[in-house]
């Protein structure tokens, strides 16, 4: 079986999901072998991601590891049959890895749900808002990278227009609201394309206004990412390198608390309406 060069964010999520039903039965990797009639090796490699796995393998391990919840199991199935490759890979080698991987988190999701602090969510931004966030990049990038970066982040949004779209609640603070980037024109196109993405079925946008006060995790943008069962959720969080993505149980249900609460200060989706426009007039 041939490793893979560079696994994805989402098959090394696989091959953690299997270690860990591995682990909650108590089992090593030895003890897994024996039971498994296979090699130590060949369980690490697929618990890493560096190689792949069969539905079926998922399904024979998840028998012996004696794992009760079939909707896990057929998720994690569903995940190991993944064979075609997403419109992102047409970016690898130009891009990061985190970036790859959050196009890829998007995609599979069912639910989104995002607090923004200093920039318009992307799958919210508009073409001429994301080339002036670009336009600030040091060093500058050239007319080409921008080129590409640009037509990356419009991509992304393709995941709301998807037969079935995920569900999606971004909160954004004022701080964002109010940041002219590009010049006042392009900050009201920007407001009014908020404003026009929200009429969506499937979109919700919450103002959080400075009078709102303080919350937790206010120094970067935070999207929590729905899996098709619980356990595959997943926080992503801007930093200044990247992308980072986090999975663990305690992690997950924090970051919940931190956007419900967050949630609760912000407006209702009618007078966020109303206060972007006021925003807009202003610009």
């Amino acid at each position: 079986m041939p490793s893979r060069k560079a696994p994805t964010a989402r098959q090394r999520r696989l091959g953690t999901e299997l270690r860990k039903i591995r682990e909650h039965t108590g089992l090593s990797l030895t003890d897994a072998a024996a039971m498994l009639g296979t090699d130590r090796t060949t369980i690490s490699n697929i618990e890493s991601g560096r190689f792949g796995v069969s539905p079926e393998r998922v399904r024979t391990w998840a028998a012996h590891y004696e794992c009760p919840d079939e909707a896990y199991i057929e998720a994690l199935a569903t995940m190991a049959a993944e064979r075609i490759s997403g419109w992102w890979e047409d970016y690898r080698g130009d891009f990061s890895s985190g970036a790859l991987d959050l196009a890829e988190l998007e995609h599979h999701a069912i639910g989104i749900r995002s607090v923004q602090i200093m920039y318009m969510p992307g799958l919210l931004q508009n073409e001429e808002y994301a080339r002036a966030v670009y336009a600030e990049v040091v060093p500058p990038l050239s007319a080409a990278r921008q080129r590409r970066q640009l037509s990356h982040r419009l991509k992304r949004r393709d995941v709301l227009d998807r037969e079935t779209p995920p569900t999606c609640t971004f909160l954004i603070h004022e701080a964002a609201l109010r940041m002219v980037y590009g010049g006042p024109k392009v900050a009201r196109g920007q407001l009014h394309h908020l404003l026009k993405e929200s009429d969506r079925d499937n979109v919700t946008v919450r103002a959080i206004p400075f009078a709102a006060g303080g919350f937790p995790e206010t120094g970067s943008s935070t999207q929590y990412v729905y899996g098709s069962v619980p356990q595959l959720d997943t926080v992503q969080t801007d930093t200044a390198t990247g992308p980072a993505f986090l999975d663990a149980e305690t992690r997950l249900v924090n970051y919940r608390a931190v956007l419900d609460r967050v949630e609760e200060r912000s407006l209702d989706p009618e007078r966020s309406r109303d206060f972007i426009r006021d925003i807009a007039q202003e610009v």
